[in-house]
């Protein structure tokens, strides 16, 4: 029998360890307590490594690790993690991402009652300082308060839930789910932001991606009640640090309960010095059960891609491009792009997602559909979609996916197109690939267009009258706007199609004012 090896380099609960110890055909090492140069030097016989913040996956560690198959982060986070080192090496990285939701919850919680009861403050004035001044803390109660749920996945629906129970009127923002998995728990749902910035409370738990760093930020903050408190036990940057820093300094933020930081270890943070904040240090998966639950997963997980079973939670690309034809990655990369392009151009609950395919590309259906899934869901659930899990979160989500494939009939000898249906209406995109690796997107919408998948874009429906392209390019000159290309196609009945291609990031505000623009009929913004 060949014995895998398992390098463990990092403590993780003896659970876990157990379970690898216990295991007939695999060969456990314990690394946790060598030092990390010694650790190059183990890692060397490794199939599976086994890590948490303490190690980086580096180039030093990768060049080390020869025989590295896969490597499990056991934890949610993976920043410590060279993905792109990984996937270069042939080596399947991986997470575990759920095993920490009810302990993420629970401090949720515990932050939200300290806020409202100030209860760290008094603490310590009688623990430490001695002194009993019960009339220094006058708190408030949750009970009747008004809280705001960001993101309502596993974390955010558990909250809103056990917020319920302290009799608290609950109203959650998710655009990406239907509106009865808040309402069938009894809670209100809403499509319009305001609504969340208009509560006594507002918690967060979005992914951290492009689209919610700085969510929460100067603009956002003015129009909340004075008084309000803020809570954050999901990622650092969700909230504009120096707007929170501000905010809470002037007293138009009450208090605010914070377990992440941008940069960590924060212990010279400027919000540590502020006596309206309850902060913790990252400890949202400090429970002793999510430890446990932590250490089993990623052992059994570590076994299993050991073993060549399956990779669970995968982070990077599962396939071996060494047994496809060197002209079918292009067309993956491609369709992935053009599902993450797309849904960033509609960002409202995805109903259906179809693939289909002309040529002989479409012998390769199941691996388009699987990348389209993930740049599809992407754009709402960020590093917690991948290869591995896509399909599974789109079943999850009821969302249909069907493939079709065609002989070639548009004149292109390969051609993709992805068809999005949201709440809102259905989007369509094509793209075919040149010369072997020359990708370009050539419809949208109907519209025929040759756009490089990459970079800034406004996408703009409009009708085909005078002036259009002036009034675009006046907009954005008044804000400082760069456009480094412009490509517009027409359509019948006098509309058109415009991409434009900018050097700067487009914000909420600018979207407005082209969308104001009496010809246009919708404006959206995506990056690639």
């Amino acid at each position: 029998m060949r014995k895998h090896t398992i390098v463990v380099c990092d403590h993780i609960h003896d659970d876990g360890l157990n379970i690898l110890a216990n295991t007939e055909d695999i060969n456990y090492v314990f690394a946790a307590d060598i030092d990390k140069t010694t650790l190059l030097d183990v890692i060397k016989d490794a199939d599976v490594a086994i890590t948490r913040s303490s190690t980086d996956v580096d180039e030093k560690f990768l060049n080390a690790a020869t025989n590295l198959k896969a490597i499990i982060r056991a934890g949610v986070g993976y920043d410590n993690v060279n993905i792109d080192g990984c996937s270069k090496r042939g080596i399947i990285a991986m997470n575990v991402p759920t095993a920490n939701t009810i302990a993420a919850v629970e401090l949720t919680m515990a932050h939200m009652l300290s806020c409202m009861r100030k209860f760290p403050y008094a603490h310590n004035q009688l623990k430490q300082d001695r002194i009993w001044k019960r009339e220094d803390w006058y708190g408030n109660e949750l009970y009747g308060k008004k809280l705001g749920v960001i993101g309502f996945g596993n974390i955010g629906h558990r909250v809103a839930l056990r917020a319920k129970s302290f009799e608290m009127d609950v109203v959650t923002y998710d655009p990406y789910i239907p509106s009865t998995k808040a309402t069938d728990l009894g809670i209100s749902y809403t499509t319009n932001f305001e609504d969340i910035l208009d509560c006594d409370i507002i918690t967060i738990h979005t992914p951290k991606n492009k689209e919610t760093i700085d969510m929460i930020g100067e603009e956002e903050i003015a129009k909340m009640k004075d008084g309000v408190v803020l809570i954050n036990c999901a990622r650092g940057g969700l909230y504009n640090e120096d707007a929170l820093y501000n905010n809470l300094k002037s007293g138009k933020i009450k208090m605010a309960g914070i377990d992440v930081f941008i940069k960590e270890p924060a212990t010279d943070h400027p919000l540590l010095d502020l006596p309206n904040v309850t902060v913790t240090a990252h400890l949202g998966a400090n429970t002793r059960e999510s430890q446990k639950k932590i250490a089993v997963q990623a052992a059994q997980n570590a076994i299993e891609s050991a073993r060549g079973i399956s990779y669970p939670n995968a982070l990077n690309l599962p396939i071996d491009e060494s047994k496809i034809p060197s002209f079918v990655k292009p067309y993956i990369e491609l369709t992935q792009k053009m599902a993450f392009l797309i849904a960033q151009s509609d960002k409202t609950e995805i109903r259906s997602i179809n693939i289909a395919a002309e040529g002989e590309i479409g012998e390769y259906l199941d691996s388009l559909q699987t990348f389209a899934t993930v740049g599809a869901l992407a754009v709402n659930n960020g590093d917690e979609i991948n290869y591995v899990n896509a399909n599974f979160i789109a079943t999850e989500k009821n969302i249909d996916i069907t493939t079709s494939s065609f002989s070639s009939h548009s004149g292109y000898q390969n051609k993709v197109s992805v068809k999005l249906t949201t709440s809102h209406g259905v989007s369509t995109i094509s793209g075919t690939v040149f010369n072997e690796d020359v990708q370009r997107i050539v419809e949208i919408n109907g519209f025929n267009l040759d756009i490089e998948p990459q970079g800034k874009m406004v996408i703009m429906r409009n009708k085909d009258v005078p002036g259009v392209i002036g009034e675009v390019g006046k907009t954005l000159s008044n804000n400082n706007i760069n456009i480094s290309d412009f490509r517009l196609a027409r359509g019948k009945d006098n509309k058109a199609l415009a991409v434009i291609l900018v050097d700067e990031n487009i914000n909420s505000n600018i979207l407005n004012e082209l969308e104001n623009i009496e010809a246009a009929t919708s404006v959206s913004y995506a990056e690639i």
